[in-house]
């Protein structure tokens, strides 16, 4: 395995972006819609920095993980484990489910793809 810096410091980006989304976005789309939109992306690149995996493998396997939460909020999984009056869980699992949710996730991915694809054929 080798370290891809460029991924990893996209990653690096992202979080940074995330945290600032996190405190001082208190809005109804850019919290909820961007920062679903963003952490796949942020998981995808972390994921391409420390893999050798390949671009469609790592966003399948981001994009399902991104499904997994959204059911597990769908389930109440955070009150069914007690976590519910943990903070830090709450916002790293979070609480409620939403298809917009899904959306944003899925159109992350989406992005990612596309970039990933258009690296490749300016490559060539």
């Amino acid at each position: 395995m080798s370290l891809k810096y460029s991924y990893l410091i996209m990653a690096v980006l992202l979080f940074l972006a995330e945290i600032v989304i996190a405190v001082f976005a208190h809005d109804s789309i850019i919290r909820p819609y961007g920062g679903d939109f963003l952490v796949v992306i942020f998981l995808y690149c972390l994921m391409r920095a420390l893999t050798n995996a390949s671009a469609w493998k790592v966003a399948t396997g981001v994009l399902l993980f991104a499904y997994l939460v959204e059911v597990a909020q769908y389930l109440q999984l955070i009150n069914m484990t007690g976590l519910q009056n943990n903070k830090v869980a709450r916002i790293i699992l979070g609480t409620s489910f939403e298809w917009g949710d899904m959306l944003a996730s899925t159109l992350g991915i989406v992005v990612v793809l596309l970039v990933e694809n258009r690296k490749r054929i300016f490559a060539l």
